[in-house]
């Protein structure tokens, strides 16, 4: 239950923050929130369940509220907070506005910081060696031969850390670097070793020391992801001393199936394995004892069996052309179900693969109890210590696809996904890849049923007017204790906006859809200062594009033409200046975009925004669910465009006083039974509907 002390010192930094805040509203949804999320992590309404589940319209001040109603509780109960993000614009908002602001008006004492993943900075002893600064060292292997300048700008970048001139993260790099570059200098698990020199002023270690500090963490949820998959307490502070609030959350789904993924190319893997037979040597020649000799000549027999499997596999998929026939050049194997042979030779590779890493993990212990020894000194342990690394997350990755694929494909639950890719270049070779189509029972299993207590909030959760949707993608049940909690936004959706469905003459399945966009959308432009058009087609928005800049001598800013902020930028000079301005965008813009007043008044969505299943993940579940005798269309396409038009009609308004137009181009909102439950879903917009 709430303490009467954590209940005023919620009050009071509530009412010290809307006395220093210059036009603060005191909003009864804002409030409301506030409890409902204290009282539900404090246990009042369950006490092995404290998870709660919000929707919250545009301008109820959902991040205010959170911190609100979840703060006070932490700090009084020596808990830390976890507030985790989909995207790096909120991170910021939170970082240098939402949490400065709280500090310094609120009279809650408390730390708080950005924590990022291990490889988001680097590693001294890999930049260091493959700079080549290390004295008579032949330096790490590269990955791949360094491209001219590659070798000059680590060196650049080893000076500005020691001139104090760059902290090590990749965010704050002083000069670009590429992304193969990057990867072989990241800091990872498995090269990281605090007896090294070079690794005891580690930026990420230094990171982490100001971590414990902190009592609330900024995170994203990939990091989280991570750290859970690890147990828990491995990066972050343990799940049972914090209390999580999940911002932006109708990106959890994707992102933990995502993250649960793995893949791997035939010839790269085939490649990797014999780097690591020569290491697993070079690392028994410098140990010089008996046990790294048999434990590297063990390895190495691991090795062979891997490569021999591995060729094995390439020989499937050579002998197998027809499977690469279509258009994608891409098999999924229906039901992720795997043809006989292949379920022996992954069943064969996941043996092989575990027994390797059981063999490779010794090998480290005994380097490491080496250089402890001082048996081997920093200058040779160091190259050492990075390829054991490299070598390590390459065999980790292998394994971890060969034992998704090895698993039986399950007789009552979701199976995986499975499918290789044949790619192009100038080597035959195929990328293996397995995901999971169903995420609900790993979140159950690693957060839900281990956190202090979870908030997980946005505006776009509920699809069709229920919590359905979303409470099944993430393993959540209608009764085990979880609160949900719809609230509406404060916005005079009646008065400020109107949602216009002009009678179109075919639907946009229709061939002639795009030449019915060239002659309605400059009619529905003219007049209007600052517009947004919402296109679900990238070729679909440039032929449009093209079309009125020839025939209408339209100024249309289009997506992907320059940077995101430079057309933002752009759009809102021209609006600042007293000229129209016309931006066009696809999926990336319905979302995070925020144009407030002024700089959109005039917002037209060409179409619903269907997914089409094209990823082989979206592919097998629409399969699943048809084999079970559902209708993927009804229970997966329909709720997902439900949640995408909400946040592409939520462009629109962004605060109290933000008035003007919403057109949607689409008549299946019409025509279609689904159609009626789709235009329920949005806000209570004052409608004209054309007939």
């Amino acid at each position: 239950m709430l303490s009467d002390k954590v209940k005023k010192s919620t009050r009071t930094a509530y009412n010290n923050l809307a006395d220093a805040i210059p036009n603060f509203v005191r909003r009864k949804e804002q409030n409301y929130l506030v409890a409902e999320i204290a009282k539900t992590l404090a246990g009042a309404y369950q006490k092995d369940r404290r998870i709660i589940v919000v929707q919250a319209g545009t301008g109820t001040g959902k991040s205010l509220a959170y911190a609100l109603g979840a703060l006070p509780l932490a700090l009084a109960q020596g808990k830390k907070l976890c507030i985790s993000t989909a995207t790096v614009a909120l991170q910021e908002q939170l970082v240098n506005k939402d949490l400065p602001l709280l500090q310094r008006h609120s009279g809650l004492q408390f730390r708080f910081g950005l924590a990022k993943g291990r490889q988001r900075y680097v590693c001294l002893s890999k930049l260091e060696l493959l700079a080549g600064e290390v004295p008579d060292n032949q330096g790490a292997l590269w990955e791949t031969k360094p491209a001219d300048g590659d070798v000059a700008l680590l060196k650049r970048l080893h000076q500005a850390y020691h001139d104090g001139k760059w902290d090590g993260e990749v965010d704050s790099v002083p000069e670009p670097v590429p992304d193969h570059l990057w990867s072989q200098i990241a800091s990872d698990k498995h090269s990281c070793n605090r007896q090294l020199a070079a690794h005891r002023d580690c930026p990420f270690h230094k990171s982490r020391e100001k971590m414990d500090s902190w009592d609330v963490l900024i995170i994203n949820h990939s990091l989280l992801l991570a750290d859970l998959e690890l147990g828990g307490g491995k990066i972050l502070p343990d799940p049972d001393s914090m209390y999580y609030v999940l911002d932006e959350a109708h990106h959890l789904p994707q992102v933990a199936r995502d993250f649960s993924a793995a893949s791997a190319t035939v010839k790269g893997s085939i490649d990797a394995l014999g780097k690591l037979e020569k290491l697993a040597h070079k690392l028994a020649r410098e140990l010089a004892s008996d046990k790294a000799a048999i434990t590297a000549s063990e390895l190495s027999e691991d090795v062979d069996s891997l490569t021999e499997q591995m060729g094995q596999l390439q020989a499937f998929c050579d002998n197998n052309p027809f499977l690469f026939d279509n258009a994608d050049r891409r098999h999924r194997f229906a039901g992720g179900v795997l043809p006989p042979v292949l379920v022996t030779l992954v069943e064969s590779l996941g043996g092989a693969s575990r027994g390797a890493l059981k063999r490779l993990g010794k090998l480290q212990q005994m380097l490491m109890e080496a250089i402890k020894d001082g048996e081997i000194k920093g200058h040779k342990a160091e190259p050492l210590v990075a390829d054991l690394g490299f070598a390590m997350q390459r065999l980790e990755n292998q394994d971890n696809l060969w034992q998704m694929l090895a698993k039986p494909v399950p007789e009552k639950s979701a199976p995986q996904a499975r499918w290789i890719d044949k790619l192009d270049g100038n080597r035959d070779d195929y990328l293996v890849s397995a995901s999971p189509i169903e995420i609900g029972f790993m979140l159950e299993e690693m957060l839900w049923s281990k956190a202090a207590g979870v908030a997980l909030l946005s505006a776009t959760l509920m699809a069709l007017g229920n919590f359905d949707h979303y409470r099944h993608q993430v393993g959540l049940r209608a009764d085990d204790g979880t609160r949900y909690l719809n609230l509406p936004s404060p916005f005079n959706y009646q008065d400020n906006a109107t949602l216009f469905l002009p009678k179109v003459e075919v639907e946009p399945n229709d061939d002639r859809f795009s030449d019915v966009l060239n002659t309605m959308i400059p009619a529905l432009l003219e007049e209007e200062s600052a517009s947004l058009v919402l296109f679900t087609s990238y070729r679909q928005m440039e032929s449009v594009a093209e079309s009125l800049r020839r025939f209408k001598r339209l100024p249309v800013l289009v997506q992907g033409e320059s940077p995101r902020q430079e057309l933002i930028r752009e759009h809102k000079a021209r609006i600042d200046a007293g000229k129209p301005s016309i931006l066009f965008g696809t999926g990336s813009f319905s979302e995070g975009l925020d144009l407030p007043g002024d700089y959109l008044t005039n917002l037209i969505i060409t179409r619903v925004p269907f997914a089409v299943p094209t990823s082989p993940v979206d592919q097998a579940h629409a399969e699943y669910i048809k084999a079970k005798g559902g209708n993927p269309f009804l229970q997966l396409a329909v709720p997902d465009a439900a949640k995408k038009l909400v946040q592409a009609c939520g462009r629109l308004l962004r605060n109290e006083q933000d008035y003007g137009r919403i057109t949607i181009l689409d008549r299946r909102l019409v025509s279609k039974q689904y159609g009626t439950a789709l235009l329920n879903s949005l806000p209570p917009y004052r409608r004209h509907i054309e007939y």
